[in-house]
């Protein structure tokens, strides 16, 4: 498998920590002629994203102008005449990545232009600011909630989203609502009867309120809604309420309306890990391999969550030994694809593309597993 071969997608946050782009790129130096893009492009599932979302991706001869959406960006990572001049010419939207020293391009020269944070915060104040009004700015690298807010100021309208992956040394603790769920998770995972899940519901009223909206969202879209616990039961299956349990601690606990970028990450991450597990060659003893799979993927964002130890979270939760040591050590079958995408997320393509290669995953599995898991993760709204 070369790494021309592999593609990584990253979701793009906007001012208000939403889901608002993708940002497509290689670990190689150069794609393979009718590779991984190509497919990309061709892929049945891009017609499940919304198409009003900007797409950014290494620019490429040959390729349709909104082959990804209406707002799909052609991306030049270096000067390439010939390939501008086909791409304006094409009327195809057009960005530039620029590196750390490099000059800045006169306002309106490229639609889009991304730029490092590190990079960002040392030009003269007011710059970004001043080229925004006819360039689309959009930070990369962006390791912290402070540089994160510093874009935000200084009219960077797209975010990659690094600091997400880390814990917050200064933060607090989680909130009780939270902590309650825990104990809920800790009673699904050792299988309780609904009575004792009906009855942490009663004491914590968030929770149903929370749980309602997510099942209800677009991910799922229920024929009619449901509109209790033992509806959802139901209606779902225990299996399936579980997994939704899973996401539900990262629900807004005051019920605020917006998506939280942090649960559509969890969800990916857990969607992605289901799609490719049965993929893995050795996953030979762990028991029901996709629910575990799934749980693995959603829970390694907890301790970012709660701002707890990894170890002290799952100390309270009855997990069996595949999935604890995936969790806390990255170790096993499962905790060396987490490894993999949490690697993938944190943009360093060229260690991800030589773990993917260890574990003989395919690139188009990978791309196709991406893709099917981003596009059910950014369905994922609350409702009013």
């Amino acid at each position: 498998m070369s790494a021309a071969d592999l593609l990584f997608i990253h979701p793009l946050l906007d001012t208000n920590e939403a889901w608002s782009g993708y940002l497509v790129e290689t670990a190689a130096p150069a794609l393979s002629e009718d590779g991984a893009l190509f497919h990309l492009c061709q892929h049945p599932t891009i017609g499940e994203f919304d198409r009003r979302l900007p797409w950014l991706i290494p620019a490429t001869a040959g390729l349709p102008g909104k082959c990804l959406s209406d707002h799909t960006v052609h991306l030049c990572s270096e000067r390439n005449a010939a390939l501008e001049a086909e791409l304006r010419q094409a009327q195809c939207q057009v960005g530039r990545r620029l590196t750390p020293g490099e000059k800045l391009p006169m306002t309106g020269t490229w639609d889009y232009l991304l730029l490092s944070a590190s990079h960002a915060r040392t030009l003269p104040p007011y710059t970004l600011i001043g080229l925004a009004s006819r360039t689309r700015v959009m930070l990369t690298e962006v390791h912290s909630r402070a540089d994160y807010a510093w874009g935000q100021g200084n009219a960077c309208t797209l975010t990659t989203a690094e600091f997400m992956l880390t814990r917050n040394s200064s933060g607090t603790r989680a909130d009780m609502t939270r902590l309650k769920l825990l104990e809920m998770l800790a009673l699904i995972a050792e299988d309780a009867d609904t009575a004792a899940l009906e009855e942490i519901f009663r004491q914590e009223p968030k929770l149903s309120y929370s749980l309602l909206r997510l099942v209800n969202s677009a991910a799922l879209a229920p024929r009619s809604p449901i509109t209790s616990f033992a509806q959802a039961i139901n209606l779902l299956g225990r299996r399936q309420l579980q997994r939704w349990l899973q996401l539900l601690v990262y629900a807004d606990p005051n019920n605020g309306h917006q998506p939280n970028p942090l649960l559509q990450k969890a969800a990916a991450r857990g969607r992605l890990m289901e799609l490719l597990a049965p993929a893995l060659p050795t996953t030979a003893g762990i028991e029901h391999l996709e629910d575990a799979a799934f749980m693995v993927g959603t829970f390694s964002l907890l301790d970012v969550l709660l701002n707890m130890s990894m170890s002290e979270i799952l100390q309270q939760l009855p997990l069996t030994d595949a999935i604890r040591q995936a969790l806390t050590e990255q170790s096993g079958a499962l905790g060396q694809l987490l490894q993999v995408i949490s690697t993938a997320e944190s943009r360093n393509l060229t260690a991800a593309a030589r773990l993917l290669e260890n574990l003989a995953l395919p690139g188009t599995c990978f791309l196709d597993g991406q893709l099917a898991a981003l596009s059910w993760a950014a369905k994922i709204h609350p409702l009013p």
